[in-house]
C-alpha cells in the first residue's frame, strides 16, 4: 500500500460515500428519531468522547449549522466544574471508571435529555462509564464507534461492557482497527481517519434532525455563525431557552 495524499482521500472518500449510503437508506434514523423527540420534549443533546474523539463533540455542540439544544461536557469539567486540581488531568484520565460520578455531578442533566458519546475504541472506563449512568437514569444513548476496532480489545470498564454494547443505538465509524488507513515503510501506520468520519456522521445527525423538523413546517434551533451580521442576537435569543442546561465555554 501506497501513503500519498490521493490514498488519504481515497481512503476517506470511500468511507463518506458509504456513510452518505446509509444515511440515505435510513441507517442514521433510529439516533436522529431519538435526538428529535428529546428536542421537541424541550430536551438537550449531552455531547461527550476523550482524547481525539472530542472533536465529534465539538461539532455536536456549540458551532455554527448545529443545534442550539446540545451541550458538551468534557473530563476537564472534573477541574472547571468540580473540586479537582489540575493536575488530576492526564492522558490516562479517560481510563478510570471512577471519574464518572465527578464528572456527571457537573453536567446539568435533565429528564427529557440524551446523549451521543463517540470513542474508536469504545472501551475507556469514563466513556463506558459515562454511557452506563445515562442508561442507568433512563437516558437514551447514542453510540459513535469503531465496530472493527472495539471488537477485537477488552474493556477497561469493571462491568467488562464496551460502549457498543451498552447504548440504545449505535453507529459504525467505519476507523479500520488501529485507526489509520496508510502504511509507511517498516510497518508504520498514518492515515487515521476515525476524527473525519466522526465529524461527518456527526453533520449527518445535525441535518437529519433539521430537516424531519423543517419537514414539519417549523423552524430547526440552529446556530448561525457568530461571525456575520446578527448572529450573536440570533444564537443569544435562542439560547436563552435552555439557560441554566447548556454550557459554552472558551
Amino acid at each position: 500500500m501506497t501513503a500519498l495524499p490521493a490514498d488519504l482521500l481515497r481512503e476517506a472518500s470511500e468511507r463518506l460515500t458509504r456513510l452518505t449510503t446509509d444515511a440515505e437508506a435510513g441507517a442514521f434514523d433510529a439516533a436522529i428519531d431519538l435526538l428529535t423527540a428529546c428536542i421537541d420534549a424541550g430536551g438537550v443533546i449531552h455531547a461527550f468522547g476523550t482524547g481525539h474523539s472530542e472533536a465529534f463533540a465539538m461539532e455536536i455542540s456549540g458551532r455554527a449549522g448545529g443545534l442550539i439544544p446540545t451541550n458538551r461536557f468534557a473530563l476537564r469539567d472534573l477541574v472547571m466544574h468540580g473540586s479537582r486540581d489540575v493536575d488530576v488531568l492526564s492522558a490516562a484520565l479517560e481510563r478510570e471508571p471512577w471519574v464518572v460520578d465527578e464528572l456527571m455531578a457537573t453536567v446539568p442533566v435533565g429528564e427529557h435529555d440524551v446523549f451521543l458519546i463517540a470513542s474508536n475504541s469504545g472501551v475507556n472506563g469514563s466513556i463506558v462509564g459515562a454511557a452506563l449512568w445515562a442508561k442507568e437514569r433512563g437516558h437514551s444513548v447514542i453510540a459513535v464507534t469503531s465496530l472493527e476496532h472495539t471488537a477485537r480489545v477488552q474493556s477497561k470498564h469493571p462491568s467488562g461492557k464496551r460502549l457498543s454494547e451498552t447504548a440504545d443505538v449505535v453507529i459504525d465509524n467505519l476507523a479500520p482497527y488501529g485507526d489509520t488507513t496508510l502504511e509507511l515503510p517498516g510497518g508504520i501506520g498514518a492515515g487515521a481517519i476515525s476524527s473525519i468520519t466522526a465529524a461527518y456522521i456527526a453533520q449527518l445527525l445535525t441535518l437529519g434532525v433539521a430537516r424531519t423538523i423543517t419537514d414539519r413546517g417549523e423552524i430547526p434551533p440552529m446556530y448561525i455563525s457568530a461571525n456575520i451580521p446578527g448572529g450573536d442576537e440570533h444564537n443569544s435569543v435562542l439560547e436563552d431557552r435552555y439557560r441554566g442546561r447548556i454550557r459554552r465555554g472558551a
